[in-house]
C-alpha cells in the first residue's frame, strides 16, 4: 500500500502550471520570430465596400433645408470612400421629385439608380419610366437628373406618350418637373391608338 502525503496535489498543480507557462511562452516566441512571414493580404480599406446597406428604404431627402425627394428602394448602399462617392440602388427605385409644398412634380421608376454625391446627379438605368403632372409618360433606358441645374437629360432613345400622340427620338432635355422639354433628334410622331 502506498501512502501519499498532503503535499502531492500541490506538486502536481505546480508542475501543471509550469507546463502551461512553457507552452504559452513557446507560442509567443514562435509568433515573434515569424514577423516577416506574410500570411496573406489584409483588407486595409473599404474603398470597394459599402459603409451602409439598408433594405426596404422609404425616405424623404432634403436639399438646402427643403424636402425635394421621396425615395423608395428595395436596397440602398452608401459607398462613401469610392472616388467619386455615390449611393447605389440596384434592386429598383421609385423617385418622386417634390415642389416646395411637397406635391409630386414628377415621378420616376427604374431598375437601377445611382446618386453621385459630389455632383448631385441621379443616374437612372434600365426600364426608366417617368410621369409629369400632365400625365405625360417618358420611357427610356437611361436618364440623368441634375439637382444643381434642375434639369433632366438623356442621350438614349426616348418615347414620350402625350394625350394624342407618341413622340420618338434620340436625346432629351427637360426641366425637373418634365413640363418643358426638348427632343434632340426626333424620329417620328405617331398617333395614340385607343384600345377598349
Amino acid at each position: 500500500m502506498i501512502h501519499t502525503t498532503g503535499q502531492q496535489p500541490m506538486i502536481k498543480r505546480t508542475y501543471l502550471a509550469t507546463v502551461i507557462l512553457a507552452v504559452v511562452s513557446s507560442f509567443f516566441c514562435l509568433s515573434c520570430s515569424n514577423k516577416d512571414k506574410q500570411l496573406g493580404p489584409a483588407v486595409t480599406s473599404r474603398d470597394s465596400t459599402s459603409v451602409i446597406t439598408t433594405r426596404g428604404v422609404d425616405m424623404l431627402i432634403s436639399e438646402n433645408g427643403v424636402i425635394r425627394y421621396h425615395v423608395i428602394a428595395e436596397e440602398w448602399k452608401i459607398f462613401d470612400k469610392m472616388n467619386p462617392p455615390f449611393y447605389s440602388m440596384e434592386e429598383g427605385v421609385l423617385l418622386e421629385i417634390l415642389d416646395s409644398l411637397m406635391q409630386v412634380e414628377s415621378k420616376l421608376v427604374a431598375d437601377t439608380a445611382y446618386y453621385m454625391i459630389d455632383d448631385e446627379i441621379w443616374h437612372l438605368i434600365h426600364n426608366v419610366h417617368a410621369e409629369n403632372i400632365k400625365k405625360e409618360e417618358f420611357d427610356t433606358n437611361e436618364l440623368f437628373v441634375d439637382n444643381r441645374r434642375s434639369r433632366m437629360y438623356s442621350d438614349s432613345l426616348i418615347h414620350i406618350k402625350q394625350d394624342r400622340q407618341i413622340i420618338v427620338g434620340h436625346g432629351f432635355e427637360s426641366n425637373s418637373n418634365l413640363t418643358e422639354y426638348t427632343i434632340r433628334k426626333t424620329e417620328g410622331v405617331f398617333p395614340v391608338t385607343e384600345t377598349k
